[in-house]
């Protein structure tokens, strides 16, 4: 049996940092055993079919590892199963139909994040900005773009995310991943 999964690699192709050509990308999923190997976009997503029992953490491990043996970086991964990643974008809380898709975004973490761990943030400070914790995620509206918001760059602070892989994605990204590995 094989299993439809995405790679969300966090860190690569920003600023000329952690270069991962995502052709070399293609071929070191391919040569770790995993077929039907995509990319879409620069930013370290792939998408691969994999006949392995490991479950989503191994995985990721697995590929963290190559990742170094192979370009002498480290990459945090994150890899995630299509049913999952429809379940992401079915269960927005926000209404992504009206909204234009740079105001949307995911942050995917590696463990489930408890409502806590924000509790501290004084949301409404953040106005109108917002978010909503989902499945090992963080819904993000953000009306002027991630690139201005107060609100990710409070989110996004070491102290939150401690103990936690997060990367993020913009709505139109969230979108095609469910939709390639579907």
């Amino acid at each position: 049996m094989t299993t439809r999964y995405a790679l969300l690699l966090r860190g690569i192709n920003v600023g000329g940092h952690k270069k991962l050509p995502m052709a070399d990308l293609r071929t070191l999923l391919t040569t770790l055993g995993h077929t039907e190997v995509s990319t879409y976009l620069q930013s370290g997503n792939a998408v691969f079919t994999s006949a392995s029992a490991e479950g989503e953490d191994a995985l990721a491990t697995r590929i963290e590892e190559a990742v170094v043996e192979r370009f002498g970086f480290r990459a945090d991964c994150l890899v995630r199963s299509a049913p999952y990643l429809r379940a992401i974008a079915d269960d927005c809380p926000f209404p992504a139909a009206e909204l234009e898709p740079r105001q949307l975004h995911v942050t995917y973490f590696s463990d489930p994040v408890a409502p806590a761990r924000f509790a501290a943030l004084d949301t409404a400070a953040f106005a109108p900005e917002d978010f909503r914790l989902g499945d090992r995620a963080l819904y993000l509206y953000a009306p002027d773009g991630l690139g201005r918001s107060k609100l990710a760059e409070a989110l996004a602070r070491p102290a939150l995310l401690k103990g936690l892989t997060a990367t993020t994605r913009n709505w139109n990204t969230v979108v095609k991943l469910a939709e390639l590995t579907g």
